[in-house]
């Protein structure tokens, strides 16, 4: 065989092997497609488990805090009841002692 005959020869080889090559990677790829994919949408279905877990606890807190606000606000309220009474009591114990003394002023007098 003359040189150019044996390159070509070869060439039309390697390429032929390539193919096959290429092919079987081609189905791997493939094969290995629908095992990648079920393993990613079962990764993404824990990942939304776990936000949902998230979510749910962070709306329990969000409960909780709103339930020790109103809880503090009554609390609040009833000081504040507590020390206007008591405001309210001290202030007309001292409006009848100024009074009785401008009485007693008066008597001395």
């Amino acid at each position: 065989m003359s040189r150019p005959m044996l390159l070509v020869f070869l060439l039309l080889v390697l390429i032929i092997t390539s193919q096959f090559e290429w092919r079987q990677q081609l189905v791997s790829d493939i094969d290995a497609s629908p095992r990648e994919s079920q393993k990613q949408q079962q990764i993404s279905k824990r990942e939304e488990a776990v936000k949902e877990k998230i979510i749910l606890s962070q709306e329990k807190n969000i409960q909780r805090l709103n339930e020790l606000i109103r809880s503090l606000r009554e609390q609040l309220q009833e000081c504040r009841s507590s020390n206007e009474t008591s405001n309210a009591t001290l202030s007309s114990m001292l409006t009848e002692n100024i009074i009785e003394l401008e009485r007693q002023q008066i008597l001395e007098d």
